[in-house]
């Protein structure tokens, strides 16, 4: 990575600034949106081999793994095109959100629904649904919606 500095060396640059800088001049936002697109896919891959031990038991268990290439390609179009990242890429994103919410709420529901419910309720969240894992899906549409607002370079 360059080092960037100005007139004096006491006044370099940290890479914390020049991220802040990113931000206030428009290239965050390209970065971002590439991120979401790698990350739709990372989840959704993962999201696939975890569903796939459970066999598909619910059919709401592949909603997630068809959204991992609509915010990857969402994401991808972001990063080329200013229209994409402000339509394309918020659409895709508050669904991939509303699914990880949606997903919480169906782990916790598996993890209440295993034998003994609350009153066996560490063994429960150790073998049942994992129970934050959603949430992290949750935060990839959430990257993509940041992305979507974020001013962008001309």
């Amino acid at each position: 990575m360059r080092r960037h500095t100005v007139k004096h060396e006491s006044e370099a640059v940290h890479l914390v600034d020049y991220w802040v800088r990113n931000v206030k001049t428009g290239r965050f936002e390209r970065s971002l949106s590439g991120l979401t697109a790698v990350g739709a896919l990372v989840t959704a891959a993962e999201i696939y081999f975890e569903h796939d031990k459970a066999s598909f038991g619910n059919k709401w268990m592949w909603v997630p793994v068809a959204l991992g290439p609509v915010g990857a390609a969402a994401g991808v179009a972001g990063v080329f095109s200013r229209k994409m990242a402000k339509t394309a890429l918020p659409l895709a994103s508050a669904a991939i959100v509303a699914n990880g919410l949606q997903g919480t709420y169906l782990h916790v529901r598996g993890i209440i629904q295993k034998p003994g419910g609350l009153n066996n309720l560490r063994y429960n969240i150790e073998m049942g649904p994992p129970l934050l894992a959603p949430l992290l899906v949750t935060l990839v549409g959430g990257m993509g919606l940041l992305a979507s607002v974020l001013r962008r370079e001309r």
